[in-house]
């Protein structure tokens, strides 16, 4: 049975396979370890990306960022996604001091690396690697305060225990003693919204992928609750659960089915499992509470219907229309529709019902642009695009899909509404809670983006 983490050393290469730097935490393994794998892996071309890899009695976990290989190495039989769950961490905590991972950054940080290379793992056991609680006690430059001797070792003994506190305590990821005179707490659901749409109307594909963004400000150690309007499935019972707790009750138009759901470490998952709510004790500042996925049910905030003639060889007619789909109340913001157009288009004239529209030659397209669009509204392009007439074009032009960036502000495509957000504390002071929502295009993601197929 696997053990869950225990390394023998970490190395830190580059991509020519040189150690930059080092930490041996078990006698196990020696520096030779480094060249097998600077031999077999970084100029080996037979062991393709593989993460994990054999060589005699030691494997190799690693993981590239830029130009620099984290390399993992144990002879014991170890959980490798525990194993890469911490070479992610350490990525992460290096980043948190100086804001990126390169060759180059490692050299001119190696004292401060050190340090934490002695914290974060113990005898080849991954300890705490929060940078909140590691930044308590260990600063970058390793400034020493100036005291007196009886002084600096009264307060040194006081650090110490704050610091053992935070660190094997079940909030470690937040200080002791925090205050505000204003406690304030931020929520943003913030979406981007996939999908590919035929020539016909027809939905392909849709996805929403979701992030519930925080802000707290809040003084002591609160204890926060938020509600959502999300339905999950008891796998034990084969009943629904929804956010209210209810068995067996049919779906309502409210509820909607998360996926992929990832949280911050600081949410309590067995009341989560039980209650279906989300209860937490959260970091000071800015976090990332939740992420989420939603294929079914999307509400797409747009319909777009386009009609493109070609007449003959010199000219293209393009006739569409955009509505939204949400509520007159709301408005979205900086609308940029992309319309492809053939590679000898000469010049574009343009009617429009609002907005502005030009022809991009650079990017062989035309640029509709809205700075705002009211819910259930509706706006028409009609453009003449005059072709130069080519003799070596043979080929049919097959026209790319129209895309459609947007961003529309308190809407969701998912459907995720916050039921509550509670705040307690022992001390019962009054916070202020703000709740808001934002619906993008899915240009920036992996999920693709807002498409609609023209043939």
């Amino acid at each position: 049975m696997p053990v869950p983490v225990c390394l023998s050393a970490l190395y830190f290469m580059n991509l020519r396979g040189e150690i930059i730097m080092e930490r041996q935490y078990r006698d196990d393994v020696t520096r030779t370890m480094a060249k097998a794998f600077q031999t077999e892996i970084i100029n080996g071309k037979d062991r393709g990306n593989v993460p994990v890899v054999n060589l005699g009695a030691c494997s190799f976990l690693y993981r590239r960022e830029n130009n620099v290989y984290l390399v993992a190495v144990t002879r014991q039989n170890v959980n490798a996604m525990l194993c890469f769950t911490f070479l992610n961490e350490v990525v992460a905590l290096f980043k948190s001091y100086f804001n990126k991972v390169s060759e180059k950054s490692l050299k001119n940080n190696f004292v401060v690396i050190y340090e934490l290379l002695d914290e974060i793992c113990d005898h080849g056991y991954p300890q705490i690697t929060s940078a909140e609680v590691l930044k308590s006690y260990i600063t970058q430059k390793s400034v020493r305060s100036k005291e007196k001797d009886g002084d600096a070792s009264y307060a040194a003994m006081e650090k110490a225990k704050a610091v053992s506190m935070q660190v094997t305590g079940a909030v470690q990821w937040r200080a002791e003693g925090l205050k505000y005179k204003k406690n304030e707490v931020y929520l943003d659901v913030v979406e981007n919204v996939s999908m590919t749409m035929s020539h016909t109307g027809t939905v392909l594909r849709a996805s929403a992928t979701g992030v519930i963004q925080m802000k707290c400000f809040l003084t002591g150690m609160p204890e926060l609750k938020i509600g959502l309007n999300d339905k999950l499935e008891d796998v034990g019972g084969g009943q629904e659960r929804t956010a209210g707790g209810g068995h067996g009750r049919a779906r309502s138009k409210k509820d909607i089915e998360l996926a992929d759901l990832q949280f911050h470490q600081c949410v309590n998952l067995s009341k989560f499992t039980s209650e279906k709510t989300i209860s937490f004790t959260p970091p000071d500042g800015e976090f990332e509470l939740m992420k989420y996925r939603v294929t079914e049910g999307v509400s797409l905030p747009f319909k777009v219907m386009p009609a493109v003639k070609e007449l003959g060889r010199t000219r293209v007619e393009y006739d569409v229309k955009i509505r939204s789909c949400f509520a007159e109340s709301q408005q979205a913001t900086v609308l940029r529709m992309r319309i492809p157009t053939p590679k000898h288009t000469a010049k574009a004239t343009f009617k429009l019902s609002g907005g502005k529209a030009k022809y991009v030659a650079k990017n062989n397209e035309l640029v509709w642009k809205l700075k705002k669009f009211q819910g259930r509204s509706e706006y028409t392009l009609h453009a003449e695009v005059e072709l130069v007439s080519t003799l070596n074009e043979k080929k049919a032009w097959v026209q790319p899909p129209i895309t459609l960036d947007f961003s529309v502000p308190m809407f969701t495509a998912s459907g995720l509404r916050i039921r509550f957000l509670k705040v307690w504390e022992r001390m019962g002071y009054q916070s202020t809670k703000w709740v808001r929502y934002l619906c993008n295009s899915g240009r920036d993601t992996k999920n693709g983006s807002y498409e609609i197929r023209c043939q």
